[in-house]
């Protein structure tokens, strides 16, 4: 018989008690996949003295995370605590380098802390797992680390943030405010009290940064994302974008250019053919574009208890088969720098919105701009307010002017954009949002 594999938990809270609950009430089955049986022996949390719904008799209590940690009869130490620093930088420190195995769903741990982290992992011998990290429940770590292994990854992108999702979904169908629909987000509890980390898109820029090692090579380096959020989004948008075939949404994407990997989270439009234009709501998707075959799309709930303890379990089985892949998909030592891809290099389509003065030459001065940077027009809609009926009060109002243009380099759009306002044709700042195709 093969001793089972004795876990300790550090962090009991929505999804720390869901995994108890798992292992308790999948015990049967989880033994049969793994080969061994899998036992919480220990656990830890800020309170003991918290009421929760599951059964701790029998479970012994650490006295902290680090404790935890190197507790002698824990082989696989999982951290559901949270957060880039102590303790669960000490606790998952102690852990690797006592040669025991990790089970993580801490991305900004990783994001921060992954490639030293590998490296204890690689140096004493434990797992170092963390699928939960990105996307919850989709398995995307496995697919790109281990499924797609032999294959060549042209990009990965993807809808990486539900809360984001969620209020882009809820603008376009009801056609109502980025601020209306953050609220009702956060009464509903898909965004905190202080949202600026998923609606700026620093949460998604963690998640692409393990993703994008995993993909190409790079060593984890959030700093190496370019970041943009979703506030400056507004309804006219949705509605330009739903007239013009496309689809708004966030996007994470990492993708292989002649001069290096280009890491970015902005903004996006879609096409509406596109797989990932379908996604709606809280639910998060990855797309991978890998050399010799079609794209594959990984849909999936992308946070919540469930959806996150569900693939803090199977690490765990993993780790009672003994699987011990290396956390990044290579050695260390083959993982590359990367460096932050300046956005005046990107090359693609871009969205503008205009508010053109309504007098005679605009159109012209707009247009000479934008043929000065090479910038080709594919499309162009100029929206007229009231019908094009004139105002009452005999006041020329700015006409919103929407383009779209044929792949260009983002330095030209801006200096165009930046001549055009220079000229004085145009009404506050022109709306930029880039375009991903197929």
């Amino acid at each position: 018989m093969v001793a089972p594999l004795k876990v300790g938990i550090a962090g009991l809270g929505t999804v720390g008690a869901e995994v108890v609950r798992l292992i308790e009430t999948q015990a049967r089955v989880l033994a049969g996949r793994s080969g061994r049986g899998i036992r919480v022996v220990a656990v830890t949390a800020r309170s003991k003295a918290k009421k929760r719904s599951i059964d701790l008799r029998g479970v012994e209590w650490a006295k902290d995370p680090l404790a935890l940690a190197t507790h002698p009869e824990v082989d696989c130490f999982v951290e559901l605590m949270g957060g880039a620093g102590d303790p669960a930088l000490s606790a998952v420190e102690a852990a690797l380098n006592a040669g025991k195995s990790v089970v993580t769903a801490n991305k900004a741990l990783l994001a921060k802390h992954g490639i030293k982290l590998a490296k204890s992992a690689e140096k004493h011998g434990g797992a170092l797992n963390f699928e939960a990290a990105v996307g919850a429940a989709i398995p995307v770590i496995k697919t790109l680390r281990e499924g797609l292994a032999g294959t060549g990854i042209n990009r990965v992108y993807g809808i990486l943030n539900g809360t984001c999702n969620y209020i882009l979904t809820r603008m376009e169908q009801e056609g109502l405010s980025f601020a209306e629909c953050l609220k009702d987000a956060q009464r509903l509890g898909y965004a905190e009290a202080n949202p600026s980390f998923d609606v700026d898109g620093h949460d998604t820029a963690q998640k692409l940064s393990i993703l994008a090692s995993l993909a190409f090579g790079t060593k984890v380096a959030q700093s190496a994302v370019y970041v943009e959020g979703i506030s400056s989004i507004a309804p006219e948008d949705l509605r330009a974008a739903d007239d013009l075939g496309y689809r708004l949404k966030l996007l994470g994407v990492a993708v292989r250019t002649a001069k290096g990997i280009e890491q970015r989270v902005h903004p996006t439009m879609v096409p509406k053919s596109s797989s990932i234009a379908q996604v709606m709501g809280v639910t998060n998707a990855v797309t991978i574009d890998g050399e010799g075959i079609p794209p594959i799309t990984l849909v999936g709930p992308g946070a919540g208890g469930a959806a996150t303890a569900s693939a803090v379990v199977a690490d765990i089985a993993d780790v009672a088969r003994g699987i011990r892949a290396n956390p990044f998909g290579r050695p260390i030592a083959h993982l590359c720098d990367t460096k932050k891809a300046p956005m005046e290099r990107h090359e693609g389509g871009y969205y503008i919105r205009l508010l053109a003065r309504d007098f005679p030459g605009t159109a012209a001065a707009i247009a000479t701009r934008l043929a000065e940077q090479k910038i080709s027009i594919e499309s162009i809609v100029q929206r007229h307010p009231n019908g094009g009926a004139a105002p009452a009060d005999g006041k020329a109002v700015p006409v919103p002017v929407i383009l779209i243009t044929y792949a260009t380099h983002e330095d030209a759009v801006r200096r165009a954009l930046a001549a055009v306002q220079k000229d004085k044709v145009i009404s506050g700042r022109p709306q930029v949002i880039r375009i991903e195709k197929n």
